[in-house]
Formats: C-alpha cells, sequence, structure tokens
C-alpha cells in the first residue's frame, strides 16, 4: 500500500461554532496580555515542558525559537496540574476543558475516518489508546520579530501526537509544510480547525500516513496567536502498527514503543524527529 503524506488541512463543518473558538482565542489573547508577575504563576520548572515560557534548553547548540508558549495537560483530567493553568482570565479553565471534550470528538471521527480510508475496522487506531486519550495543549505566541527572514517561531519538525489540531490565528499567517522540498503556506479559514497528522499515526498506520514536516514564520509587524491541541494514546501505554498493515509486501516498519513528550521534546531540540528512533 501506498504511503501518504497527509498534509495539514483546514476542516469546516467540525460542529464548533465560530463563537466558541472565539472564547478559546480570547483566553489565550487574555493569558498572554496580562503582566510578567501574573505569567509567572504558571512558570515552567527548568526540567519540564509543563507550563508557561519557552522550551527548554538542552545544548548550547540549540535553535531557539521566537515564542512564548503556554503547555498544558488537558486529559485525562486527573493528570491535570491545575498549578500551572492560569487564573487570569477567571474562565480559562472552563474554556479549556470545553474545548478538549469538542476536540476529543473531533479526534475520533477523524482516527475512524482514516482507518475506513485503509479499509480497516474502524476502531483500530482507536483501539491503541487505552481507554482514555491523552491530549495537550499548546498556546502559542508569537511577538512581531524584527529579523523575520532570520527567525522561525518554530524549527522544522513533525509532531509526537497521533492527530494535532490547531486553531489558528485570524488574521495573521505563518504556518508552512513541507513538500517536495518546498515550503507551502497553510491558508486562514474562517472558522475551520487545521487537522495534521503526527508521527503516532505514521506508526500505527505502518508508514502509510507520513507525519507531516512543518515550519512557523515570524512577522516583522503583527503578533501571531494559535492554540494546538496534540491528541495521542495514553502515555503509558505501548503503540505500533495495526497487525493487518503487516504483509510480505509491507513488512513492519517500527518498533512498538511508548511515544512520551519527554522522548519527543529531546530529540525535537537536538534536531533529530523523534520517529526515527523508532524504526526497525
Amino acid at each position: 500500500m501506498k504511503s501518504t503524506v497527509a498534509l495539514p488541512t483546514p476542516a469546516i463543518n467540525h460542529g464548533i461554532e465560530g463563537s466558541f473558538l472565539e472564547k478559546v482565542r480570547e483566553i489565550s489573547r487574555l493569558f498572554f496580555r496580562s503582566s510578567v508577575e501574573e505569567k509567572k504563576k504558571c512558570l515552567r520548572a527548568d526540567d519540564d515542558i509543563e507550563g508557561y515560557g519557552n522550551d527548554m534548553v538542552l545544548s548550547n547548540q540549540q535553535t531557539l525559537d521566537w515564542t512564548d508558549r503556554l503547555y498544558l495537560t488537558v486529559l485525562p483530567k486527573h493528570q491535570q496540574r491545575l498549578q500551572f493553568w492560569p487564573q487570569i482570565p477567571c474562565h480559562f479553565r472552563e474554556v479549556l476543558d470545553e474545548y478538549g471534550s469538542k476536540i476529543e470528538l473531533i479526534n475520533e471521527v477523524v482516527l475512524k475516518a482514516l482507518a475506513r480510508s485503509l479499509n480497516l475496522e474502524e476502531n483500530c487506531f482507536l483501539n491503541q489508546y487505552g481507554t482514555k486519550s491523552s491530549m495537550n495543549a499548546r498556546f502559542n505566541y508569537y511577538p512581531p520579530c524584527q529579523w523575520p527572514d532570520k527567525v522561525l517561531g518554530v524549527k522544522p519538525h513533525a509532531d509526537g501526537s497521533a492527530i494535532t489540531v490547531l486553531l489558528q490565528d485570524k488574521e495573521v499567517e505563518g504556518l508552512q509544510f513541507l513538500k517536495d522540498d518546498k515550503w507551502i503556506g497553510v491558508p486562514i479559514v474562517r472558522d475551520a480547525l487545521t487537522i495534521n497528522v503526527g508521527d503516532q499515526m505514521e506508526i500505527m498506520s505502518n508508514g502509510i500516513f507520513k507525519s507531516t514536516v512543518h515550519r512557523v514564520l515570524v512577522n516583522s509587524k503583527n503578533e501571531r496567536m494559535t492554540v494546538a491541541m496534540f491528541c495521542m494514546p495514553q502515555t503509558e501505554k505501548d503503540i505500533g502498527p495495526v497487525d493487518e498493515l503487516i504483509s510480505d509486501e509491507t513488512p513492519r516498519l517500527y518498533k512498538n514503543v511508548t511515544f512520551t513528550a519527554d522522548f519527543f521534546f529531546k530529540n525535537y531540540q537536538q534536531g533529530r524527529r523523534a520517529i526515527d528512533a523508532c524504526k526497525i
């Protein structure tokens, strides 16, 4: 079966009202525009990815991203670390919890559709999730930069998720994906959610769906804010290629792995792709 590069796709008719998407943008905007003192209440520890601040610096050779971000566990709820959740705005938790529930439904629909497209039982990818899925939110703020041709908001990478659902900025573009060695911009579509396949789907599909390498540009005049929701199997559960996709003609390409956020970030910050360590 031929491999497919699953390019970032703006999805409409996803069932989430535009007015609610504006609430998600609002809590992001109010947080990033709050005082330094307020944001510091959510500050991540030096050795932790969760919380407010830029990503960990693991080496002197690391390329830094031009971004502020707030990284939070949304699902399962018992793993939420509420000490990192903003108190301003006061409705932040309510909105993010509701948004997470809505994205969980979209994740289920997308994974079933991907399975059916391969003539597989529709729950075959979901069955690898365990009893509860895992979901992380990343609120991104890209301030204006006077060197937009020399700096990236996020360096080239592929996501470590099964799928990622991105709420783009309403006005300022910046997301690009790599296709045939060329960078192509992802357009802004009103009230759309941009859906992207990640490394874990590439593993579960035995390489049929390829995770997309992408990057984020910065703007010399305008700030940009986005919200990414990373949907994935439980972090303590192994994933691997679906048995029905392995044959003499299509041998297994990936080991069974436990694909954790720490594993992904350590590879990402060193300029490597985490999925390469999963290949047989």
